[in-house]
């Protein structure tokens, strides 16, 4: 593997609350929260922050600065576009680090609908001929967008229900181990067949949570992390972007048909692997972005654990369980741990190096997490275990 340019040295995170209750407190206080934590874990304070990067969510820096007390940072940015970008954060941190632009770097995710719902903000599109067609085809959020994706992926290579199904059930097996997901109550095939279908061919449990909460990691170099309080968990390569063909995902309906089946996440693996010399057989678990079931399906075939079209077959062999070849979402994922943006799946993913996960991959040396789909950029990271 190449030799890694960046660690993740403290993770902190708040408890996860379903949407709205988290009120009243506000998202920045719950950001803060986060942060504090993150430092912590670290042993660090926050006199030893001199950076902050996002990938959407639009935090106020000199904020957090005034409220927490930071004397000066050298260093703040975010990624364009929304969830798609949460494993590329990283990345942006390790560019300032390696540019000797900031030493320690805070990147932070952070979710509060009190007053929005993220499923139906496309209602609240200004009017165009672009909205207009959202309106008249019942698009009102993301769930129904992404319901045509799947439509199209079960019609050429026949997936089915029953493969989404085996994504939220193995998921929530996960959940019901795990102290901090919301999700405590079992799944069985027939809950799922009797749950409200929301977009044809998506019922409840294809659909991500709603909740409320903020998780902050903290990154810096290889030579910093080894005088702190947590082994480092090296980063092995962190990359965002995305083809044009790709573009605005379902925001705007013109992909060819090659982008359309899949996750828009194809060229993210190729030049993640690459980056970190490695291969998918050479991934131990995966946190993969899991705001619908068939998007799960479709990441994992742009990611090289199945070939196109074979990701139902490989969901419903077993292979994304605990017990399986490839492990996915070991604290519940979005379906059932919680929605946070991405950012619970990079805990996650920090905790499984560090072997202290509640569901613990035994001698796992790599895990991948991904951001999107969704609109560019998308994005992927690759850590390796904590030395």
């Amino acid at each position: 593997m190449i030799r890694p340019r960046s660690a993740i040295v403290g993770v902190g995170a708040t408890p996860y609350y379903k949407r709205g209750r988290s009120v009243p407190q506000t998202l920045d206080e719950l950001v803060c929260r986060a942060i504090l934590a993150a430092l912590d874990d670290a042993g660090l304070t926050v006199r030893d922050v001199d950076g902050f990067a996002y990938f959407s969510g639009g935090f106020d820096t000199p904020l957090i600065m005034e409220t927490l007390g930071i004397p000066e940072i050298t260093f703040t940015a975010s990624l364009t576009g929304a969830g798609g970008g949460s494993a590329g954060m990283i990345g942006l941190a390790e560019a300032a680090i390696v540019a000797g632009q900031a030493h320690t770097v805070v990147c932070v995710g952070g979710v509060q609908q009190a007053d929005t719902r993220f499923g139906e903000y496309a209602k609240g599109y200004a009017p165009s001929p672009m909205t207009a067609f959202y309106a008249a085809s019942g698009l009102v959020g993301p769930g129904q967008m992404f319901a045509l994706l799947a439509q199209r992926h079960m019609h050429v290579f026949g997936t089915t229900r029953e493969d989404f199904a085996e994504v939220a059930i193995s998921t929530r097996i996960n959940a019901l181990s795990h102290p901090d997901a919301l999700m405590k109550k079992p799944m069985t095939l027939d809950d799922y067949f009797a749950a409200p279908m929301i977009s044809d061919p998506l019922c409840l449990y294809d659909f991500c949570l709603e909740s409320d909460g903020a998780i902050a990691v903290v990154v810096t170099s290889p030579e910093r992390a080894r005088d702190l309080r947590q082994k480092p968990v090296p980063v092995l390569a962190s990359v965002h972007g995305g083809q044009r063909d790709w573009g605005r995902s379902l925001y705007w309906m013109n992909m060819p048909e090659e982008a359309f089946l899949g996750s828009g996440n194809a060229d993210i693996a190729r030049r993640l692997y690459e980056r970190a010399d490695l291969t998918p057989d050479d991934i131990d678990t995966a946190q993969i972005y899991d705001h619908f079931t068939p998007m799960v399906i479709a990441q994992l075939e742009d990611f090289g654990f199945c070939p196109r079209g074979e990701g139902g077959t490989f969901v419903s062999s077993g292979a994304i369980r605990m017990s399986g070849s490839l492990p996915v979402n070991t604290d519940g994922g979005q379906l059932s741990g919680a929605y946070i943006w991405g950012m619970s799946h990079i805990r996650e993913a920090v905790a499984q190096m560090r072997g202290t996960a509640a569901n613990q991959v035994p001698g796992a040396r790599t895990v991948l997490v991904t951001g999107g789909p969704s609109s560019l950029p998308n994005s992927g990271l690759i850590l390796g275990n904590a030395a």
